[in-house]
């Protein structure tokens, strides 16, 4: 993993309640680098992340709305964010219940913008 992407992986993981980042490939689902902790499926998460992104981006396009900036799956014991950034890739990161997920979603979008 380069040293660019270990490090703005790595901020996103340091927030309180992520349980950990990825970059994925926005086209495939494929994990293209990760810091994940311990019991974290990565690959799951990352199928569902781009299926998710590239839905919501073609429903958006559709209705005549610009692409979304983030995407926000919540559920009852936590979170799963997704921001586009370039190269097709989306910056992933999961999280629990009481993660804060303000300054995640600032940390997502920081990282996403340096992938460009």
């Amino acid at each position: 993993m380069s040293g660019r992407y270990r490090e703005a992986l790595e901020r996103v993981s340091a927030v309180r309640g992520v349980q950990g980042a990825m970059l994925v490939s926005a086209s495939d689902g494929l994990v293209v680098a990760d810091s994940l902790m311990e019991g974290v499926d990565g690959r799951a998460v990352a199928a569902l992340a781009a299926s998710l992104a590239g839905r919501l981006g073609r429903t958006t396009e559709s209705a005549g709305l610009s692409a979304p900036r983030v995407v926000h799956l919540r559920a009852e014991r936590g979170s799963l964010l997704a921001v586009p950034a370039a190269d097709d890739l989306l910056v992933v990161a999961v999280m629990r219940a009481d993660a804060n997920v303000g300054l995640a979603r600032l940390e997502m979008i920081a990282a996403a913008g340096e992938m460009g």
